[in-house]
């Protein structure tokens, strides 16, 4: 089994879960800063080009999100997956919700503010980003009231997502001063086998780089 991808990127999400799992399975570094994820090797694993790729024998996943729960589901007896269908779906929704309300809009100032050619940046959309965000932080802060966990009350593949999904929101400016959500992002952060936080990778690879 290989991952392709490398920190600080949404490989961080599959990566952790990895350490969790304590499963055999090398992680491929891609230097993104000269082209290796479009390379035609990396293009016919994933043809958006696009970061992190699990190759297990014959079975090729991207995107990081459906990667955790291939790998959750492959291992059910580490319990991520949940216990029912009852849990598996609020497993669904929450990753779901995190990617889609959360990621996007983050995304969004990520785009207009560094990633895009700084005459296709629209500077409006950021604060209307980050509004959007904050709005939907603010569900998951409500959500998390006396709770410990995303789902139930145990660990899941869902709080190894939005675990790093939110400490991405802190990054980004828009986790605020959620008291819930910033405690739980803190406590996930002190799991011996976590990764680097998005900003620590970010200062390795700057390090690797200088």
């Amino acid at each position: 089994m290989k991952l392709y991808g490398t920190p600080p990127t949404r490989a961080l999400r599959a990566i952790w879960l990895i350490n969790e799992l304590e499963i055999d399975c090398e992680i491929v570094e891609v230097d993104m800063g000269i082209g290796e994820h479009k390379n035609p090797q990396m293009l016919a694993l994933n043809p958006t080009g696009k970061l992190p790729v699990l190759v297990d024998g014959d079975d090729v996943i991207s995107e990081s999100c459906a990667i955790q729960l291939y790998l959750a589901e492959k291992f059910p007896e580490k319990g991520f997956m949940g216990a029912n269908l009852s849990e598996r779906g609020q497993i669904y929704r929450w990753m779901f919700f995190l990617a889609t309300e959360i990621e996007q809009p983050l995304w969004r100032v990520g785009l207009h503010t560094r990633m895009y050619p700084e005459d296709e940046r629209l500077a409006a959309d950021v604060p209307l980003a980050k509004r959007d965000g904050e709005a939907m932080i603010a569900v998951l802060e409500d959500h998390m009231k006396d709770r410990e966990f995303i789902v139930g009350d145990r660990l899941s593949v869902a709080d190894f997502n939005a675990a790093y999904t939110l400490n991405w929101a802190r990054e980004g400016g828009i986790l605020g001063d959620a008291p819930g959500l910033n405690a739980y992002v803190e406590r996930m952060y002190t799991r011996p086998k976590a990764p680097p936080t998005i900003e620590e990778a970010w200062d390795e690879l700057k390090r690797q780089i200088a």
